[in-house]
């Protein structure tokens, strides 16, 4: 098959030449991300109970979920919710296939209670209020093992991918997985971490909120010792991904002069009123990056099979991992544009844009570029084989 395939040198100054940089990413217990891994939660159960019953996924799209904050009292030693966290499901999903019925709504509610429990720890089931609204659909149990072995995409959109991480990048996404694993040390952690990396000339400067869980908290100064420890960690995590200088800044807004500190019964900003939407937070890769080409496409949810807006984006990010491992590579941009109704592995177009090492000619370099990106698009049902297996993460 001969594909679009574009490959160009871009002459762009390379990020970590630039002189200002933004890097953000959310936890796994901020609202946006609750919403994010619900959604993707409850589609991969929603493909496995595809798969088991027909041997194929079906139309689905559980991209809409949405998080309205509860209320919350924490006090040291304790604290209690007082108003339960809403979460409505929504979107779009396949429940008849023939006289088969599939129960969408049951998967919906087990996978989502199944989720918070496995990843907020201290966010018990009656903090947590749930209702689904997901679209029902038909389809014709024939009509299903007629279609074709390669999806045709279900929109035209585009996905983006860029590689390597920047040293600010490894390290606000670094700094983040290392205070979910500290966890275990200090239990007042809570899930609810956002860290914000401002990076000026040499220094980076990590901007931390952690929703510390009260009840592991003695006191005003069990409470500032916690967050000198976490401070402490943050920057150990931080040097190794880095030669620059790194500042910490951990829970910034507190103000002890009147006794107000960041503190949570259940480790989430969602008891106190802080709402979340899928596809408001992290981009497929993780983070929020002002500085690079970023799709404002809600990854999280979307059907693994067809919908590009999913498919593109984690494509476009392997692809260009894999391109920034060639000789020569200094970064690499990769554009994915899908045309509705046309194979997934035949895109209108993909284009690598790559800024290059001194000394190397993009010609040099074009033909395993191509070669990169066309086997990855031969093999484009691997994304969805993933994706179902939870090997890539959507946020």
């Amino acid at each position: 098959m001969k594909r679009n395939i574009r490959v160009e040198q871009i002459n762009q100054t390379p990020i970590e030449m630039h002189r200002t940089e933004l890097v953000e990413r959310k936890g796994i217990g901020h609202p946006d991300s609750i919403c994010d891994g619900i959604a993707e939660a409850v589609s991969r159960a929603l493909s496995r109970e595809y798969l088991t019953r027909f041997g194929r996924i079906l139309h689905h799209n559980t991209d809409q979920v949405e998080l309205v904050g509860g209320e919350a009292n924490p006090f040291y030693g304790g604290g209690e919710v007082i108003k339960p966290i809403f979460i409505l499901i929504g979107g779009r999903a396949t429940s008849y296939v023939g006289e088969s019925k599939i129960p969408i709504g049951v998967i919906a509610h087990e996978t989502a209670r199944e989720y918070l429990a496995q990843n907020i720890r201290n966010l018990k089931p009656s903090h947590v209020v749930f209702d689904q609204r997901i679209g029902q659909g038909s389809v014709d149990l024939i009509n299903i093992f007629e279609r074709g072995k390669v999806p045709n995409a279900n929109d035209t959109s585009f996905g983006v991918g860029h590689a390597p991480f920047s040293e600010t990048e490894l390290v606000v996404y670094n700094v983040e997985r290392a205070m979910m694993n500290l966890r275990d040390k200090i239990p007042a952690i809570g899930e609810d971490i956002k860290v914000m990396g401002l990076r000026i000339k040499d220094h980076i400067t990590l901007t931390v909120a952690d929703a510390i869980i009260s009840k592991y908290v003695d006191d005003l100064e069990h409470y500032k010792m916690i967050k000198k420890e976490i401070g402490e960690h943050v920057l150990n995590t931080a040097m190794q991904h880095t030669k620059r200088d790194v500042s910490v800044a951990v829970n910034i807004a507190d103000d002890y002069s009147i006794g107000s500190v960041y503190l949570t019964v259940t480790g989430t900003s969602a008891e106190m009123g802080d709402d979340g939407s899928v596809g408001r937070g992290n981009r497929s890769n993780g983070l929020i990056t002002p500085n690079r080409s970023m799709s404002l496409e809600a990854t999280s949810g979307k059907n693994p099979v067809s919908h590009v807006g999913k498919i593109y984006n984690l494509l476009s990010t392997q692809m260009a991992q894999y391109i920034s491992k060639l000789y020569g590579v200094e970064e690499v941009y990769v554009h994915i544009l899908s045309q509705i109704g046309k194979p997934i592995d035949d895109p209108m177009i993909v284009d690598a844009q790559i800024i290059l090492k001194k000394g190397v000619t993009i010609e040099k370099i074009k033909p395993d570029v191509k070669s990169i990106i066309d086997d990855w698009l031969s093999e484009i049902t691997q994304i969805t084989e993933m994706v179902v297996k939870g090997e890539l993460s959507t946020f």
